[in-house]
């Protein structure tokens, strides 16, 4: 299982962009699906997801301002970023979990991860 990511750049303060996620090699059992991001000198964090029953989380510093949805025919995951702030600034990553988690949007438990698309955001 490989997720690769794409759709990362620069724009200004208050734009928008959309990240994409391909999953290679999909499971067949997948408990859930999220974007993470990492600041420089921060720990990752996660950002949104989304699980096999279509319910979503989002961290609430995103929450009215980013979007999760998926593809699943095409094995495709999305992240549309609205409103974009300098503080979103940072390496976003696509993860996949196969196991129920009790916190999605925790990096520590996901069991495939991207190399990630850089997002930067100038204000």
């Amino acid at each position: 299982v490989q997720p690769v990511e794409s759709g990362g750049g620069s724009v200004q303060s208050g734009g928008s962009l959309r990240l994409s996620c391909a999953v290679s090699g999909y499971p067949y059992s997948t408990y859930s699906m999220g974007w993470f991001r990492e600041a420089p000198g921060k720990k990752r964090e996660g950002v949104a997801s989304i699980d096999s029953d279509g319910s979503v989380e989002y961290a609430e510093s995103v929450k009215g301002r980013f979007t999760i949805s998926e593809d699943i025919a095409k094995n495709m995951l999305y992240l549309q970023m609205n409103n974009l702030k300098a503080e979103d600034t940072a390496m976003y990553y696509c993860a996949v979990a196969v196991s129920p988690l009790v916190d999605p949007l925790g990096p520590e438990n996901q069991d495939y991860w991207g190399t990630g698309t850089l997002v930067n955001v100038s204000s």
